[in-house]
């Protein structure tokens, strides 16, 4: 398992192309050669597709799939379909109304569990990119933790100790609770505003209130007065603090380095029936997910973002997080966050089981899963990195030869097996072991309770509690 992997001393600036030689055509195979699955002598089992998506920055690869001609040069005709809500996509996906979607990175896992109101088996063979959140709140809760706490705002990332000063104080009056938004009650945005709030002593299920928002809408009801803060994919956090609504605290890879974010997801039934089909996707969207990867094209996706079809936003707000930049606040200049959003770099597109079992713990962590549930035969049934290297293989690209990695030891690119990989460290100095994925979980529980009686990581005294659950 890599981990232990050739680290680069320095954080070399690669090529942003990832490494794929130009074929001098805009819309063009962004791979060496022009290989088909249409013409590969494996016949498609299916060829007109329905796929859903939800308007985000992140379903960049479909839409440039489509529009670019990826899809139909394997042989398939696809009409995206865009659906408001994470319920809408795993609903219409299990009834068989979708043929596949742009989903959660945990939502093939929690619908093959029964994590919700259904229980259809389905998997995932491809990463559609990494990266790409922020918590953002209301101008009147960023005012009152500057008061609250104004030490603890002084310095990025931001920590979450001064919404934890707040809280407690706000508590102690009798106040009502403030109230934060997520997309979907299983989402990576669920667990990292949980993870970054408990690292302060805060009980996400206790002193604050959590509510399920899609996406598109969270702007509006912070505009309302209805939350006072959110964790969404981009380009809803740029248009909030683009209209004065909101500044962002932090974001998802300063929360975590290239954590896992959306995936490709189809029913079980469904890729058994259509293994060729599947596989023409997977490797239709890989080719997509690179061409969105390389700068010169960034400007042009974010045009094709903006439109009504698709995200329908303000191409100013696309475009905010899609070169390489992003904007905290409207009263500061935008910074350099070239890895925002990461669609192939990083073997971006290779659906880690790590990624899978590190969802799961989150899951058991915050009484969503039971704790005898075998985390890693799940990973294995869901995830399907062989299915990836498959289509890989079409494209001559070359895979990590293993299916499970270590997190939070790598501050900067590293390699191995010849895979160049990303920084991989999480914002509290945690490690992540899959192979100990109980361990970690016990870990994280335990420091969780101290630091609520301590009032967060920033007032740790006890050197035998570990920070962010690592074992020291």
């Amino acid at each position: 398992m890599p981990g232990r992997g050739r680290t680069k001393r320095k954080a070399r600036r690669r090529n942003r192309d990832s490494g794929w030689p130009s074929d001098g055509r805009d819309g063009g195979n962004a791979m060496t050669g022009e290989v088909s699955c249409a013409d590969d002598g494996m016949g498609l089992e299916k060829t007109a597709l329905t796929i859903g998506f939800v308007p985000l920055s992140d379903c960049a690869p479909l839409v440039v799939a489509k529009e670019k001609g990826f899809f139909r040069e394997h042989g398939l005709d696809v009409e995206l379909s865009r659906e408001t809500s994470w319920a809408s996509i795993r609903d219409k996906t299990a009834y068989g109304m979708l043929d596949a979607a742009q989903m959660l990175a945990s939502m093939p896992i929690t619908s093959s569990l029964g994590i919700g109101p259904l229980t259809v088996p389905m998997v995932t063979a491809l990463s559609l990119d990494l990266n790409g959140n922020a918590i953002t709140v209301s101008e009147d809760l960023y005012q009152r933790l500057c008061v609250a706490n104004p030490g603890a705002m002084r310095e990025r990332p931001l920590s979450a100790a001064a919404l934890g000063t707040l809280v407690r104080a706000e508590r102690s009056k009798g106040y009502a609770p403030l109230t934060f938004a997520v997309v979907f009650p299983t989402s990576t945005h669920t667990y990292e505003l949980r993870y970054w709030m408990a690292a302060a002593g805060i009980d996400p299920d206790h002193d604050v209130r959590l509510v399920v928002v899609p996406p598109s809408q969270m702007v509006e009801a912070l505009r309302r007065g209805q939350i006072d803060g959110f964790c969404v994919g981009e380009p809803w956090s740029q248009l909030a603090v683009r209209q004065g609504l909101g500044r962002v605290l932090i974001t998802k890879y300063e929360l975590w380095n290239n954590s896992p974010e959306k995936v490709l997801g189809v029913t079980a039934d469904w890729a058994q029936a259509h293994p060729n089909t599947h596989r023409a996707l997977l490797v239709a969207l890989i080719e997509a997910a690179a061409w969105v990867d390389r700068p010169e094209h960034r400007m042009t996706v974010v045009d094709m973002l903006a439109q009504r079809r698709y995200v329908d936003a303000p191409a100013e707000a696309v475009r905010m997080s899609m070169l390489g930049t992003f904007q905290y606040a409207r009263t500061e200049f935008s910074r350099s966050l070239p890895d925002f959003n990461v669609f192939h770099r990083y073997a971006a597109n290779f659906p880690w089981r790590s990624h899978a079992v590190w969802l799961l713990t989150q899951m058991q962590r915050w009484g969503q899963l039971g704790m005898d549930v075998d985390l890693r035969a799940v990973a294995e049934q869901v995830y399907q990195p062989g299915l990836y290297r498959d289509a890989a293989r079409v494209l001559g690209l070359a895979c990590p030869p293993v299916d499970y990695k270590t997190e939070g030891e790598h501050a900067c690119v590293w390699e191995y097996e010849g895979v160049e990989l990303g920084p991989d460290r999480f914002f509290d100095g945690g490690m992540f072991d899959p192979l100990d994925a109980t361990g970690y979980l016990q870990r994280l529980v335990a420091a969780d309770r101290y630091y609520r009686s301590v009032g967060g990581a920033e007032n740790l005294v006890d050197p035998d509690v570990p920070r962010g659950g690592v074992a020291r």
